[in-house]
């Protein structure tokens, strides 16, 4: 129902928003803004209507058995019930992202979404310690609130609306504790797993492709048994054709798929962040020519070949960087046209977000990249020597073969 993920984006489990890529700015969408608790943004995905009207419609049914003298109103309770049980999710992932904040992660955003919510973590904690407390803070609050709303149900009239109400979100609140603490990824037990293993084996990956197995495993298991127990459980004499079965079966069929899905990027991601290492800035840069801001451009291209270099950057009188010439400029211009045109005029000035250090990579140097998104960048040396360019292109294109490359 609900998870956590370190990776800027929904982790296992969790479907991902669309592909920003290395060094470009992330798209802030995810559904209807509803709120920023902590200064985090809460979103509520088109998806969470879908599964509104479904528990409307489900929960509305019982009503009739339960209370037939509610009526049509009954689809009113119910649509509240709907409202109450997605704010117990939002507790829930709110335990998440507090949790987040006191081990200083930052939390992109919480997504409120079909089945259930996310909360969205910028990085990895450090420590399986601190692994297992931010997993497992989400499923002991979903305790905590069935504790609570089982004491409200002590206080009230058996038989009425808040009572149906209070017992509704008491057993939902239980589900979504017990389904989460189940121990494969994506699921909040899968994490608490990953950091045993991890802190046993001493590796983080080796607790997550034991938690993502386990995960895959978890997700035949409620392909299969989801519906064997509703059939064991209700519906026996009308077989497995009858309606419940039906929709028992497609509901654990996408919740099996999104269990499977999500342990896959899982084992995807930690694997990815093996190799991001890989992604140095000093591997990925050009080397560049000083050139003053009137040099022709066929005069810079030409000092360029000469020296091996692959990129142009515009000194002033003292030698100083001031501007990168854009690769697109460049390309864009006829070769007749070349030895006419300035290189000033197909420079973009640098700011300081323009400005990379030779030495930073892995996530460092993405992130970085996502928070000043440029096409090119200067990469300097700690002495402020200029050491070359850096493409964004380069490094989405590195970022794409690290994801593409067979695991070992």
């Amino acid at each position: 129902m609900a998870d956590t993920d370190n990776n800027g984006r929904r982790e296992p489990g969790s479907g991902k928003p669309a592909r920003n890529g290395p060094g470009r700015p992330r798209e802030s969408g995810g559904g209807i803004l509803m709120g920023r608790p902590f200064g985090v943004p809460v979103y509520v995905a088109p998806s969470w209507f879908v599964i509104a009207a479904l528990i409307t419609w489900v929960f509305g049914g019982q009503l009739e058995r339960v209370l037939p003298e509610l009526g049509a109103a009954r689809y009113l309770v119910s649509l509240f019930f709907a409202v109450a049980f997605y704010a117990s999710v939002l507790v829930h992932e709110l335990a998440h992202t507090v949790a987040a904040l006191r081990f200083k992660l930052p939390v992109r955003r919480i997504q409120l979404q079909f089945f259930g919510g996310v909360s969205e973590i910028e990085k990895e904690t450090e420590t399986p310690g601190r692994e297992f407390v931010l997993a497992f803070v989400g499923p002991l609050l979903s305790l905590l609130l069935s504790g609570v709303f089982y004491l409200g149900l002590l206080v009230v009239e058996h038989g009425t609306v808040p009572a149906v109400l209070l017992a509704g979100l008491m057993v939902s609140n239980l589900i979504v504790a017990v389904f989460n603490l189940l121990p494969g990824l994506p699921l909040d037990g899968g994490r608490m797993l990953r950091a045993v293993i991890w802190k046993i084996s001493g590796r983080a990956m080796t607790g997550t492709v034991a938690a993502a197995w386990t995960g895959r495993a978890l997700a035949v298991a409620v392909l299969v048994g989801m519906p064997l127990l509703g059939y064991a459980g209700g519906y026996a004499d009308e077989g497995f054709g009858s309606q419940e079965s039906l929709i028992d079966a497609l509901l654990a069929a996408i919740l099996a798929a999104i269990i499977w899905t999500g342990a896959g990027n899982s084992l995807r991601m930690a694997r990815l962040r093996e190799r991001l290492p890989e992604l140095s800035a000093r591997a990925l840069t050009r080397r560049a020519v000083p050139v003053a801001s009137d040099t022709p451009l066929s005069e810079g291209l030409r000092r360029a070949n000469e020296a091996g270099a692959r990129a142009l950057v515009v000194v002033d009188g003292q030698g100083d960087p001031v501007a990168i010439v854009r690769e697109a400029a460049i390309v864009g211009v006829p070769e007749h046209r070349r030895p006419w045109v300035a290189v000033s005029t197909l420079a973009q000035d640098i700011t300081d977000g323009m400005r990379v250090w030779a030495e930073l990579a892995g996530e460092e140097l993405l992130e970085y990249l996502r928070a000043t998104p440029a096409t090119e960048y200067l990469v300097v040396e700690e002495t402020g020597e200029i050491y070359g360019v850096l493409s964004a292109a380069d490094v989405e294109r590195a970022f794409v073969a690290a994801m593409a490359k067979p695991a070992s």
